[in-house]
């Protein structure tokens, strides 16, 4: 069985870990990019939207006036009229661009290569996911044998005609005859579930609404599974509503109503996961809060439902993810004693259950653990990179797999009798490939390899280790293509995220590749606030030290500049979600920095955050607006309330989709409206909002070039890519 943790509730959704992603400057120019804009720009005018009166009273009574609350209405005639303006005004600009369509054509020929999810088992059949290059959405395969030809057993480009009918969350039922699947639309988070009979490739009547932030625990007889839900929203835009009182049912195949088998109505911001254990005698539940990765373990009788639930960790102090189970042997991966993970053993038929400790605590971070082959496979970060080894069920020995190289290894899953895995491999310029571990001599072979239209040694990546403002050493990859000069004048898109315990890893991007291909670099930041180095890396930027990861990120671009990669100005920053925060409260600190700013998808209003949608769940990383000492803590950063006229802000291009139910548009659009009053100078400050188009999970990939194609036009633009 695989380890259960909470969703991550500002990532995207559960199904997307299993699809492997799926021209030199003019030596002329001066260090610092000519002027891109003319006097006709000053001009520029920027859709206009009523004003409201709105005044709210926060902590020591500080009154804070919401002068845009009015966008938060995203259904209002006012709302969708402002909506499309801004996009007239964004596509004018952008129509303007000289490297918009040569990106758009060097995207759409990288991005299509055949793409290999990695391999799993249920049953006598194998699943994984395939792209043959430029398909909107991933298609899900099936096989008798491994050396079969793939079939298709569900291909979501058939549910929509514009591609955005996403396939959010999948499980197949432990005798591999049956595949529940959700489907989102429109880049939403709501979810429908439905059931497919595998032999006939036909959906089952079983229909099950709203749905979201959850998978599909299978029972082990195959009868029925566990999901989340939450209650349908009322009065209100189901994009908007809050998600809270999560409620966990089974549902029983052929069973029109579902049973209510967990819910915890006097806490309404915690969530739960049930999942059967692999040999059916358990029932494991981990509740948690938020995004908080603390949890609590209860376990009961999965074959007698009167039996009382055990509550083996019964309060909120460390984090543990099931691994898996040998009769009553329970194994977690944990924080318990150990900030970068270990893993532990508890035996719960004795009256006093004692963790015992199977896998110590080492210097490298644990990121995950997998119980197959009569072994445990422990997945190491060291320095943000991949390493890992294979342990005895004891603990006591272990072997290093070898890997291809300097990256990032996903996947190892299977049972606990199967002598068999498979994991992907990828780097920045090395998409993902399949591998295959033999686990009875620890031999590794290549499975699947996509066939590449560039050459990966053309690029090189370097790590590199530079001081934060406090002193605090951070890593970052700096990647680029091997024949460009460093002599301080290169255009830089700087990356980051810092946040909610997420360790960001070498990755392939065909988007970021583009970029380097025109001879331009890119450099990634592993700020704190991420999980890269365990607990204490994480909480040393959250809550009310949060700033720690905006310094992180300007001392990124600090280095880069003194070490002779770039220069001020030739730097254009990106983050997506709650690094578009980080991107958007960077430039507003340090706009001398920064040549161009891409917000995408961001948290912008730091006040207000907790209203939609999932936002409450955040207050466990970003803290709540009405905590005395937190509510000043995020109104000193939050993008919204600090900007200020006058001040020269580099040219911005936010974007965000109206579809967006994770982080609501009104943030986006909200901090946009903000932007266009204040700013005086004659840089742009744009708004890109992607309709049918959500946070970016599920994105069609027609849908995902053109939207790279635009922001790293503009980039270009503003930092000299020629």
């Amino acid at each position: 069985m695989s380890r259960i943790t909470l969703p991550r509730l500002l990532l995207s959704a559960a199904v997307a870990s299993a699809l492997i992603a799926c021209q030199s400057m003019d030596r002329s120019e001066s260090s610092s990019p000519a002027k891109t804009d003319t006097p006709a720009s000053a001009q520029r005018v920027y859709p206009s939207f009523a004003k409201s009166d709105q005044v709210d009273s926060y902590p020591g009574n500080v009154q804070v006036r919401d002068t845009y609350r009015g966008l938060e209405d995203i259904d209002s005639d006012a709302t969708k009229a402002w909506v499309d303006a801004q996009n007239k005004v964004t596509n004018a600009e952008l129509d303007k661009l000289e490297l918009r369509g040569a990106f758009k054509a060097r995207l759409t020929e990288l991005w299509n290569y055949e793409r290999f999810g990695v391999p799993f088992k249920e049953g006598d059949r194998w699943f994984m996911f395939y792209n043959s290059g430029l398909q909107q959405q991933s298609t899900l395969m099936s096989m008798q044998t491994l050396g079969d030809a793939p079939t298709v057993l569900l291909d979501p480009n058939t549910l929509s005609t514009d591609g955005t009918a996403a396939l959010n969350s999948l499980s197949v039922s432990p005798n591999g005859k049956y595949l529940a699947y959700a489907i989102s639309q429109g880049g939403s988070d709501w979810q429908t579930w439905r059931v497919r009979d595998i032999d006939s490739g036909k959906d089952l009547p079983d229909v099950i609404e709203w749905s979201k932030f959850s998978g599909a625990s299978w029972l082990s007889d195959s009868s029925g599974f566990y999901y989340g839900a939450y209650a349908k929203p009322e009065g209100e835009n189901v994009l908007k509503a809050a998600n809270i009182n999560q409620k966990v049912y089974l549902h029983k195949l052929g069973q029109s109503t579902d049973a209510l088998v967990f819910e915890q109505p006097n806490e309404p911001d915690q969530s739960a996961q049930l999942s059967e254990t692999d040999d059916g005698n358990y029932l494991v539940a981990s509740i948690g809060k938020g995004t908080d990765e603390r949890n609590q373990i209860y376990i009961r009788d999965a074959k007698d439902a009167s039996k009382p639930w055990l509550k083996l960790i019964d309060a909120f102090e460390d984090s543990y993810g099931y691994v898996g189970n040998i009769g009553t042997v329970f194994y977690f991966l944990t924080t318990r004693d150990a900030p970068r993970y270990q893993l532990v053993a508890v035996d719960i038929a004795v009256p006093t259950p004692e963790f015992k400790t199977v896998i110590a605590q080492s210097d490298a971070t644990l990121g995950n653990v997998s119980l197959v082959g009569k072994s445990f496979i422990a997945n190491y970060l060291r320095d943000a990179r991949s390493e890992i080894k294979r342990f005895t069920l004891d603990g006591k020995s272990s072997k290093p797999i070898q890997l291809p190289g300097v990256g990032t290894a996903n996947g190892f899953g299977g049972k606990m009798e199967q002598m068999e895995t498979f994991f992907s491999f990828a780097s920045f310029n090395r998409p993902g490939e399949i591998f295959r571990l033999d686990l009875s001599n620890d031999t590794v072979t290549s499975y699947r390899k996509p066939a590449l239209k560039f050459n990966p040694d053309d690029f090189v990546t370097e790590q590199v280790f530079y001081p934060s403002k406090d002193g605090s050493k951070i890593p970052m990859f700096i990647s680029y293509k091997k024949n460009i000069q460093r002599d301080g004048r290169t255009p830089t898109i700087l990356y980051g995220y810092g946040g909610f315990n997420i360790s960001l890893q070498p990755s392939f991007s065909p988007a970021f590749l583009g970029w380097m291909d025109r001879g331009g670099i890119y450099a990634m930041a592993n700020l704190r606030g991420g999980g890269e180095y365990g607990e204490a890396w994480h909480q040393a930027g959250m809550k009310t030290v949060k700033q720690n990861v905006f310094d992180d990120f300007a001392a990124a671009a600090d280095y880069l500049i003194a070490e002779g990669y770039t220069a001020p100005k030739r730097i254009a920053i990106n983050g997506r979600s709650n690094g578009g925060l980080l991107v958007a409260a960077t430039q507003l600190q340090r706009p001398e920095l920064f040549g161009a700013a891409i917000p995408a998808v961001g948290v912008l209003d730091m006040l207000r955050f907790n209203q939609f949608t999932i936002g409450k769940a955040w207050e466990s990383d970003y803290g709540s607006p009405q905590n005395p000492e937190e509510f000043a803590a995020l109104y000193r950063y939050s993008p919204l309330h600090n900007i200020k006229s006058g001040v020269e802000y580099p040219p911005t291009l936010i974007l965000t989709g109206d579809h967006d139910d994770r982080v609501y548009p009104a943030h986006s659009f909200k901090f946009a409206a903000q932007l266009q009053e204040s700013y005086q100078g004659a840089n742009p400050m744009l708004i890109r909002i992607e309709t049918r188009g959500g946070h970016g999970a599920g994105k069609p990939t027609s849908m995902q070039i053109e939207e790279n194609a635009d922001w790293m036009a503009f980039a270009a633009h503003h930092t000299g890519l020629k």
